[in-house]
């Protein structure tokens, strides 16, 4: 059968006819490909091929089906795109801007102004078309683009997926990681009018087999074979994918037997469908008249977001265009970018934090260079990126890889370069004093004379350390600032960074701003400024955006200080959970108010003093349900005992637990090479020592411990230390690396009621 041949069907000569020579084509079709059960496969597939809706030209399908001979036609006659009555022809949903060229000439539903997020490509081609946009070196082939190519190819993939019968509303699956083809992928999907529900490679095959499933998706759009051949048993026999389109790599490389009833389609050959669907529907005024065109509106959702908590099933965030839209307009405060400035991407690009920031960077022209965990130190080195977008454990690897290249540098180097550091912690310490940028909780207001005195007193201060720090700035900052980069700043959001990071990272000239943000928020909700970076804070809202802290009891309105449950509204608030009404009423009250789930509180507002510039500011304590109640009903936040521990060198991970026991207990992951070492400066073990017992580094760690967290309200008794770290592969983190603690704990549940024995 694979040898049969389709005697042509002559094309009709008026565009009247195209509904006959449809009907024929169709039925001749259906005859030839029910007539075996070899064929039983491209069913679905030429349903939609040859439907009325669907229709395209025979070279394209040819392409597709190389075993079927398909007729070829010249493209004026052959090529047929929708019925000429319009009640039943393609329902064509378009981004009003990005696809201003195909629209109707009358101009009825063209925009000039953003309706969907893929309209900021038309802008951005227009404004920056020659610029580079992305660059790509890790995947095969490496890629370099402009704004002009990116427009294009995000046209063209939005085209193709139209070919392939993907409908608006239809929910399409991008599991995939960071790379310029997801991004054409995600805006492509979006461009349509279809929805695209997003997670990354390194899920657990069984999660993203529930989200493809609980989120009703009709087709798979899949990093490469290697991702999907881990995926194709679980697929092939609990899911139903009507297509499958491989991002990178060859198909012959899929597993064998487990998709033969699924069409798949490389990158490349969607990317081709695209491309001459377009012309061929440019080009024909009949193809534009006869299709009916929708608008894709701002509240029309734009992708599903799964969250990636640390507890429980994730549940799926429905984001609309105008909650992304609102990003894209309103992060300019906070990052104040320039066409030409280089991003360092390196945060799961799925992930809303990362993909936001991304959206909002890609509207002032700047270059994006896709990077790996692996290769960040490298690529920093080699791009110098002005900003880097990432999360507290990207910080805190920086900070241990500067304060090791210390430690290991000679006595008189080390010595110093700590003392230089000493020295600029301070000045940095008295400058934020005099410029009113010093945080309090106190809502007493200090008299007008005492605020004098005691900014005169930081400036005497400040004066005398600063020529020190600016020596510092030449002698030690300056190599390191060449190592890292981050010439204008880093933004760091997904987790709560520890204040001994923040103000390490100011005094060598390493601006940081904390910002603040939740999936079901699109996620950026506060985040601090450039000319108003509060240290130990996340900053002011942002533009539109509402704050208050309430009782977690009674959901009184708490005054700034004062301590409590922090509950967000704004234009970027999620529009719900999908499929979870329970779910979604709990989280958003009836005013549209988002219960966060975190502990803060507002820092109030002074006239004059040292807090004069801070007021408004949020401040974050934990989250609420990582409150530990021991058994004497006292409430620990452990994120302060944790962020403690963490300055020490010798810890890797902790986790404080205690939950209804008499006292606080800790899952330690050691830093096996700075302990040993630690152990031979302290003659615990000989210098030549390969190892250290498990006795001998529990006493260390517990001594180690107990110094850095001297000063938290609570103290650590029995510790736990573990061999595996908490990653990523194992369950033990989210993809934006912060430890599941209900993970952890289920993990080593014996073991932590052993220590209270």
């Amino acid at each position: 059968m694979l040898g049969t041949s389709i005697n042509p069907i002559k094309p009709p000569s008026s565009s009247a006819s195209w509904n006959c020579y449809y009907c024929s084509c169709e039925t001749r079709m259906a005859t030839l490909l029910s007539s075996t059960s070899s064929f039983d496969y491209y069913n679905h597939s030429l349903h939609f091929l040859f439907s009325p809706s669907k229709l395209h030209s025979p070279r394209i399908l040819a392409s597709k089906l190389p075993e079927l001979r398909f007729p070829v036609f010249s493209p004026s006659k052959s090529r047929v795109f929708c019925e000429s009555k319009t009640q039943e022809g393609q329902i064509r949903r378009c981004s009003p801007l990005l696809e201003k060229a195909s629209l109707p000439s009358n101009g009825a539903l063209a925009s000039d102004e953003w309706k969907a997020v893929p309209d900021i490509w038309r802008s951005s081609a227009e404004k920056h078309g020659d610029r580079v946009a992305v660059v790509d070196p890790y995947h095969d082939p490496p890629s370099t683009m402009t704004y002009k190519q990116l427009e294009q190819e995000i046209l063209d993939f939005t085209e193709g997926l139209r070919v392939i019968g993907v409908s608006p509303e239809e929910k399409v699956a991008l599991f995939a990681d960071n790379s310029c083809r997801w991004l054409a992928a995600d805006q492509g999907i979006m461009a349509m009018g279809a929805i695209n529900v997003v997670r990354g490679s390194r899920s657990a095959v069984e999660e993203l087999l529930h989200i493809y499933n609980h989120s009703e998706s009709v087709g798979l759009v899949v990093d490469n074979p290697e991702f999907f051949n881990r995926l194709a048993g679980t697929f092939s026999s609990k899911a139903t994918m009507r297509f499958i389109v491989l991002l990178w790599g060859e198909k012959v490389c899929l597993s064998s037997g487990e998709t033969h009833s699924v069409p798949i389609f490389s990158y490349k050959e969607i990317i081709e469908l695209g491309r001459e669907s377009r012309v061929a529907h440019i080009d024909s005024h009949d193809a534009r008249q006869g299709c009916k065109y929708e608008i894709i509106g701002s509240d029309d959702i734009a992708t599903i977001v799964y969250t990636s908590g640390t507890t429980g099933n994730p549940k799926g965030v429905m984001l609309t265009h105008k909650n992304l839209l609102h990003q894209i307009e309103n992060l300019w405060d906070v990052v104040p970018t320039e066409a030409g400035d280089r991003f360092l991407s390196m945060l799961p690009t799925w992930h809303v934090y990362e993909r936001a920031c991304e959206y909002f960077t890609f509207t002032h022209g700047i270059e994006q260079v896709y990077s790996t965990v692996r290769n960040l130190k490298d690529d920093l080195r080699h791009y110098q990126p002005q900003y880097l977008i990432s999360v507290p454990l990207v910080y805190e690897t920086l900070y241990r890889g500067i304060q090791k290249q210390i430690s290991t540098s000679s006595t008189i180097r080390k010595l110093i370069a700590v003392s230089f550091i000493r020295v600029s912690l301070a000045y940095m310490e008295f400058k934020r004093i005099y410029e009113g940028l010093y945080l309090t909780r106190n809502t007493e207001q200090p008299s007008y004379l005492a605020s004098m005195l005691d900014c005169l007193w930081a400036r005497i201060i400040a004066a005398i350390l600063w020529p020190l720090h600016v020596l510092a700035k030449k002698l030690v900052y300056q190599k390191i600032h060449s190592s890292i980069g981050i010439s204008k700043a880093g933004v760091n959001g997904g987790g709560s960074l520890p204040m001994h990071l923040d103000k390490f990272f100011e005094a060598i000239g390493v601006t940081v701003q904390n910002g603040y943000g939740l999936t079901e928020s699109s996620p950026v909700v506060a985040c601090r400024r450039p000319y108003c970076n509060v240290i130990g804070s996340i900053g002011h809202p942002i533009q539109h955006t509402e704050f208050k802290v309430v009782d977690s009891k009674t959901g009184e309105v708490l005054p700034p200080g004062t301590r409590g449950i922090v509950k967000v509204r704004g234009p970027q608030v999620m529009k719900g959970y999908y499929k979870n009404p329970l779910a979604t009423k709990q989280a958003l009250d009836e005013d549209g108010w988002l219960d966060t789930g975190d502990i803060g509180w507002i820092a109030p507002h002074h006239s004059v003093g040292r807090s004069r510039r801070c007021g408004g500011v949020i401040v974050l304590e934990g989250r609420a349900k990582d409150t530990i109640v021991l058994s004497s009903g006292e409430n620990v936040e452990p994120l302060e005992i944790e962020e403690a521990a963490m300055r020490s060198s010798l810890i890797q991970q902790i986790v404080v637990v205690g939950q209804d026991q008499r006292r606080l207990a800790a899952i330690i992951v050691s830093n096996k090479d700075e302990v040993l070492q630690a152990a031979k400066v302290s003659s615990i073990v000989d210098p030549d020592a390969a190892d250290l017992g498990r006795d001998k580094m529990t006493s260390l760690l517990y001594e180690e411990l107990s110094k850095w967290t001297s000063e938290c309200s609570f103290q650590v008794r029995p510790i736990l230390v573990v061999d595996e770290p908490f990653t990523i592969d194992c369950g033990l983190m989210t993809p934006t690396m912060k430890i599941r603690r209900d993970q952890v704990v289920a993990k080593y549940k014996e073991e932590i009621a052993n220590l209270y024995k």
